[in-house]
């Protein structure tokens, strides 16, 4: 840790390096004002179901700038997705041990509906803190935050499903734990922290506290 703040994107049920991140530093910036980059966290999870990694995309509204802020992305709910997410998540986590305690609160982001991604991921973190139990402090940039600045450690493009984050960031170095599917793909890291918190429960926090300790 280089610096105090952390510059993250904003992140659909973010993967568990996002949240080591999120209790590691004193104060967490998600860049508001990036041109959107499709195929990332930003949309899109993933969750571990019986054939292996299982990827949940929200689908966005086609711009018609190809260059939009992030702020601006809107929803599409031209398709139920919703219910597609729903039911791949009831069939990868039923049995998990934690399911039938947190599913009640998870519902209302698989039923009601939010016109910006932005919105609505930050109405999701908000209830992951209140699981975890955690309450880092957040805030939004108020301008893009060009690449290379020095107040901040920035892992906007380092989490990323499609970057190993062995590559990018050599301070997450996923432990193992018990997985739902795990007798049969073996262990899979650093998926989204709804595998976390179905497997674990109240022990999640203290997952990602031994991650960094070992820093």
């Amino acid at each position: 840790m280089k610096n105090s703040k952390a510059l993250l994107t904003t992140s659909f049920f973010a993967p568990i390096q996002y949240y080591c991140k999120l209790i590691q530093y004193p104060e967490i910036v998600i860049e508001q004002w990036e041109h959107y980059s499709k195929q990332s966290y930003r949309n899109r999870c993933n969750i571990y179901g019986a054939n292996g990694v299982l990827p949940l995309s929200v689908p966005v509204v086609k711009a018609t700038n190809k260059k939009v802020f992030t702020k601006d992305v809107k929803i599409s709910y031209d398709t139920n997705w919703q219910k597609l997410h729903w039911k791949g998540i009831e069939a990868a986590y039923k049995s998990s041990p934690f399911y039938e305690y947190y599913i009640d609160d998870l519902e209302r982001f698989f039923t009601q509906k939010w016109d910006f991604l932005l919105e609505y991921n930050n109405e999701i973190q908000q209830e992951v803190f209140g699981i975890l139990e955690i309450d880092p402090i957040i805030k939004f940039s108020e301008d893009f935050i060009d690449f290379g600045t020095s107040e901040y450690d920035d892992f906007r493009e380092k989490i990323h499903p499609k970057v190993s984050k062995l590559e990018t960031d050599n301070t997450f170095a996923a432990k193992k734990y018990t997985q739902v599917f795990g007798d049969k793909y073996g262990f899979i890291e650093n998926l989204s922290i709804l595998d976390l918190i179905f497997n674990l429960g109240p022990d999640s926090l203290s997952y990602l506290e031994s991650i960094n300790s070992n820093l």
